[in-house]
């Protein structure tokens, strides 16, 4: 994920062209982004600054002061970039764990989910992550986990399809059934258990929990197998490639310029 947007960019700018009052950076910061920790920080900094420019003047204590404010307030400014310059996001990150979904989230993935290639793949992919969110404390901790990294590694494989398709049909089969069918469904037919069953054995001998443990590792499982097969048919398709244009123009390489003029 890259920090590189037009909105950080102008951010940056501003900074650079305001740079001799970097030492209220910090408190501008927390001012804007309403966070009292980076508010109480930049005071300090700020200050600092303010006592060495009006009250000790251009001599030796105030310039030291002064530059001291401004390199604290720069450095800590960097350090709190992710509050002022946050990083751009792919479209499968919207609801990973790192980002919590905004508003509720429907028991039913959206309508979306069932339209055809990878808008569809798409909205399903974004409604499972979404929904693994909201019902975070719910699902056991390493459950919560795997669901989001199938969520990335399956997100990888939409994007390259719909980038440059593999026209394979088992493939892209495989594709659709995890991302609208199976995970999903395993997903949602955890949540559906009352909370206070999720350890109780069941007839087959294992509580859900272990059952939902079991079934994402084996999604996730595929999830990479799934990616490693269609990354394996990149350099697959390059020497099938070659081998055609070296069968088709080989032997009349030496040829190449002769354009039968003799």
């Amino acid at each position: 994920m890259s920090r590189w947007t037009l909105g950080n960019v102008v951010k940056v700018g501003l900074a650079v062209l305001f740079l001799p009052l970097v030492a209220y950076l910090v408190l501008f910061i927390g001012a804007v982004k309403k966070n009292l920790r980076a508010v109480l920080e930049g005071l300090i900094y700020a200050a600092g600054f303010s006592v060495a420019v009006f009250e000790l003047g251009w001599g030796s204590p105030g310039i030291l002061l002064g530059l001291a404010s401004m390199v604290a307030s720069g450095v800590r400014a960097w350090h709190l970039r992710d509050l002022w310059l946050p990083k751009r996001r792919r479209w499968w990150h919207r609801f990973t764990g790192e980002q919590n979904a905004i508003g509720p989230v429907p028991d039913a993935p959206p309508a979306e989910a069932a339209l055809e290639g990878t808008e569809g793949r798409v909205a399903a992919l974004t409604w499972v992550g979404a929904y693994a969110t909201q019902y975070r404390m719910r699902l056991p901790a390493t459950a919560y986990t795997t669901v989001h990294e199938t969520c990335r590694t399956l997100g990888s494989v939409v994007e390259a399809e719909a980038r440059e398709p593999s026209r394979d049909a088992r493939l892209e089969y495989e594709l659709d059934a995890m991302v609208r069918q199976y995970v999903p469904g395993v997903l949602r037919g955890y949540l559906a258990i009352p909370p206070a069953m999720v350890d109780q054995r069941q007839p087959n001998g294992r509580t859900p929990n272990e059952e939902l443990a079991e079934q994402l590792g084996l999604l996730a499982e595929q999830a990479r197998s799934i990616k490693a097969t269609r990354d394996s048919r990149i350099p697959a398709q390059l020497t099938t490639t070659g081998n055609f244009l070296r069968e088709k123009y080989g032997e009349r390489q030496q040829d190449a310029y002769d354009f039968g003029i003799r």
